[in-house]
């Protein structure tokens, strides 16, 4: 494991076996294993689940942002932000395609107790992404996703111990969920030379912040003085809001107010990006109809 940040990809990060080869030799000088897996071209998303090990309850699917820096460049980060739409889909996706990711996840499920005789409890959270030849599973993490956790829960309308509380006593099946119809739009606030080279101990002071943003402190360290940032992402800032530009507008306004050697993704939940992420996936699916 490399705490998210390992993953290169052919086309971006390297160009060449040579290159790739070079990489390998760089992570065994560390870890034990280098796993090599097929490149997916499409668009990712994440479908965080709750199950008791026989019900499985799908929540609004988020998109997260792995690159440091605006419009998708840089390495690979434990997430720069994420947003969630009002619909409960997001705009590259179907109905049908967060049918389909829920289905894989109950399969999963299925199988865990085939293969071992328990039935899981708590998370399933995938990493899914939409390609021209539907639906694939990318990863799990048996917890919430950060950032998306920040975008679903303050969602939920349900009691959270009830629903803890029922995944316990395998009575998910007994609670109706209710998630608001609101777009959320997270940003993390970071250091400066993130992930790469990032500075330490760098005191960072917070301003005025609207009313409708949310803060919540990561990585940062609370002194006598003030907070201070660490070597990770420090503040996460989140905008809720009944459209996707008014998150986006709350949640820019509250990063902006943290000052100090830190920086953030402005793109994120922006019309721009959004309608990038549209362009892409139809680029992938009329290139699939040409081929046929």
């Amino acid at each position: 494991m490399t705490g998210g940040k390992g993953v290169k990809v052919q086309g971006d990060h390297f160009q060449t076996k040579k290159d790739a080869l070079e990489y390998c030799e760089d992570v065994l000088q560390t870890h034990p294993s280098v796993v090599v897996e097929e490149k997916f071209e499409g668009e990712e998303f994440s479908l965080q689940c709750l199950t008791d090990g026989k019900t499985v309850i799908g929540t609004p699917p988020v998109q997260d942002h792995k690159r440091a820096f605006v419009n998708d460049f840089g390495a690979n980060t434990g997430g720069m932000g994420s947003y969630s739409c009002e619909n409960h889909l997001l705009p590259f996706l179907e109905k049908k395609d967060v049918e389909d990711g829920l289905e894989i996840t109950k399969k999963v499920a299925e199988a865990l107790y085939k293969e071992t005789g328990e039935y899981y409890k708590g998370i399933m959270y995938a990493g899914l992404i939409k390609t021209k030849d539907g639906v694939k599973l990318l990863e799990y993490n048996a917890r919430f996703g950060d950032p998306e956790a920040m975008n679903v829960l303050p969602l939920l309308k349900n009691d959270f111990v009830e629903v803890c509380q029922s995944i316990i006593n395998q009575q998910l099946h007994k609670i109706k969920f209710k998630f608001e119809n609101k777009a959320t739009v997270c940003k993390y606030v970071v250091p400066e030379g993130y992930p790469d080279n990032p500075v330490k101990n760098e005191k960072i002071s917070i301003g005025k912040i609207p009313k409708q943003a949310r803060l919540y402190y990561a990585s940062v360290d609370s002194r006598e003085d003030g907070l201070y940032m660490t070597s990770s992402r420090g503040v996460a800032c989140l905008g809720i809001a009944e459209d996707l530009e008014k998150a986006e507008k709350i949640v820019e306004e509250a990063a902006k107010s943290v000052k100090g050697k830190v920086f953030h993704r402005e793109d994120i939940g922006t019309r721009k990006l959004i309608e990038k992420r549209i362009r892409h996936m139809k680029d992938i699916l009329s290139h699939k109809i040409r081929k046929l």
